[in-house]
């Protein structure tokens, strides 16, 4: 259980047993015994209702610096991946410009090995 959970039920507990005692050792008359146990019983729900509302400030106040924290994280991480991915995009690119060359160079290669085979004087009927 929580601490505020925990604060609540003494809170609550507390009260209903300080009731109770006020109960068994008044000695005065029963109309000014129930005014001090609905005296007591306003008190405990306005320190309740304090608490509750103290409590929700809080949990609002953590729940806002968590979803700050939060958002900053994710836009760190997405700065970062988004750093990577364009690194990555730079070494790929860079690849296929280098894939474009060597299959340019490969290509003129197969081009001169054709054309020096065709340049080539090999008389017909021979046998290689």
């Amino acid at each position: 259980m929580s601490k505020t959970g925990n604060t609540l039920l003494a809170l609550i507990t507390g009260a209903a047993i300080g009731s109770a005692v006020a109960l068994l050792y008044a000695p005065e008359s029963g109309d000014k015994t129930r005014k001090k146990i609905s005296k007591g019983a306003k008190d405990a729900k306005k320190k309740l209702d304090k608490q509750i509302r103290e409590t929700s400030e809080s949990l609002s106040h953590s729940a806002q610096k968590a979803k700050k924290n939060f958002d900053h994280k994710l836009e760190e991480t997405l700065s970062s991946a988004s750093g990577k991915a364009d690194d990555i995009l730079v070494a790929m690119e860079k690849k296929l410009e280098d894939l474009r060359r060597k299959n340019a160079n490969a290509t003129e290669k197969a081009e001169n090995v054709v054309d020096d085979v065709k340049d080539m004087n090999v008389p017909k009927g021979a046998k290689a």
